[in-house]
């Protein structure tokens, strides 16, 4: 009889992650059922549950606007496990949500891996004992949250990150450009101000005036062109609308975002996965972030770390600039964009910097596919600990 898994992501990046994972748990056993909450991504290989499209929130205040429906989204998946016999919960990111969950599956005794860590080295950190007592199995994508989990009691693996696999594209600058209508001798910027419509909102404008600021000084008689990749749960009028009385132009692009920073000179990226995403393709880029007032006074008192940007985090230094806040002006990034534009020597240091943030995601990493059955992407060795999971808990029943 084919395995029955229970999957939770609430995040656009999570929905990544959980897209490749299932496509993996597939290839091990094509009869097993997914079901529980995901995005496009995740149902497009055959999650049937709940779309988290629009329950995607960031910022400590910002949830109470999602939360009635986010109360919703727990009860009917609460109902689901009660409902339905799992031999497994996974849980993906989106923490607050999913360590609530993952009490509900303890009471069931259903055992629970959690991919893809909540930030515990960053803030909160003392959600990780509450994780000891509710995960069955953590798997971690840094190297460096191996150990912290393993000194707290949990049972840890660390099997590097999906997307040194996942965030590649495969054409080269000229072929990009051509795909997406790009003039070969365009300046290009691509923005990249998140993946919910209140992260849009916040970061669009203050990009887009940036990247005319760009256009203006630039000089030598060259125009800038900005290169937009949005989602699928991103409406073309909800677009339509900021992007009114841009100074400007702007190309949407639907589908196709590695083939778009691959396309572009800069970027200018709000915080997240997006970050790491664009490094692991090679654009240099200025992030940018900015939350609400209160948001963001709370999150100073919480957060314990230098960087907010995966990249640099990764790194342990500052490899691309980070405007947060009020510095996340329009004047500011266009001087970290025309920087980065117009000296050499500062494109180097950046595109080195990403090569050994390359180096960090695989340290320590199990080997690839050619040296062994514990080889292969982070996807496929999640997949094989999941499994591993499930027979170790139904042999101990028995």
């Amino acid at each position: 009889m084919g395995k029955n898994i229970l999957m939770i992501s609430g995040e656009a990046s999570g929905d990544l992650h959980g897209s490749s994972l299932i496509r993996a748990l597939k290839r091990l056993a094509p009869s097993v059922s997914i079901k529980g909450m995901g995005g496009e991504k995740m149902m497009g290989e055959g999650l049937t549950g709940i779309d988290s499209t629009r329950l995607s929130v960031v910022g400590i205040v910002e949830v109470f606007s999602k939360f009635a429906g986010i109360i919703k989204a727990f009860s009917r998946l609460k109902r689901l496990l009660n409902d339905e016999k799992f031999d497994c919960v996974v849980l993906i990111d989106y923490p607050d949500f999913n360590l609530r969950f993952a009490a509900e599956a303890k009471k069931k005794g259903v055992p629970v891996v959690y991919y893809i860590s909540p930030q515990v080295w960053a803030w909160r950190k003392k959600r990780i004992y509450r994780i000891a007592r509710l995960v069955d199995r953590m798997l971690v994508v840094f190297p460096f949250e191996e150990p912290i989990y393993r000194e707290a009691g949990v049972q840890v693996e660390y099997i590097g990150h999906p997307l040194t696999t996942e965030a590649v594209c495969a054409v080269t600058k000229e072929e990009a450009r051509q795909e997406l209508g790009v003039a070969p001798d365009k300046t290009t910027v691509a923005i990249l101000p998140g993946s919910r419509t209140e992260e849009i909102k916040r970061h669009i404008r203050p990009m887009l005036d940036a990247v005319a600021l760009v256009s203006e000084r630039l000089g030598g008689g060259k125009s800038v062109e900005a290169l937009l990749p949005a989602s699928s749960g991103i409406e073309d009028g909800f677009l339509g609308e900021l992007l009114k009385g841009s100074r400007v132009t702007v190309k949407v692009v639907r589908k196709k975002t590695y083939t778009a920073l691959r396309a572009s000179d800069a970027a200018v990226v709000s915080s997240g996965t997006a970050t790491l995403e664009t490094a692991l393709i090679g654009t240099p880029m200025v992030i940018a972030y900015i939350l609400s007032p209160i948001s963001y006074f709370l999150a100073r008192m919480l957060v314990g770390v230098k960087f907010i940007g995966l990249p640099n985090i990764v790194a342990g230094r500052s490899v691309v600039p980070e405007l947060i806040q009020k510095d996340a002006t329009a004047e500011n990034i266009a001087r970290e964009l025309l920087d980065i534009l117009k000296n050499p020597s500062r494109r180097k240091a950046i595109l080195q910097g990403y090569e050994e943030i390359k180096r960090g995601l695989s340290a320590g990493a199990p080997p690839d596919s050619t040296n062994g059955p514990d080889g292969g992407s982070a996807p496929e060795r999640a997949a094989r600990a999941v499994y591993r999971l499930i027979e170790a808990k139904g042999v101990a029943a028995d």
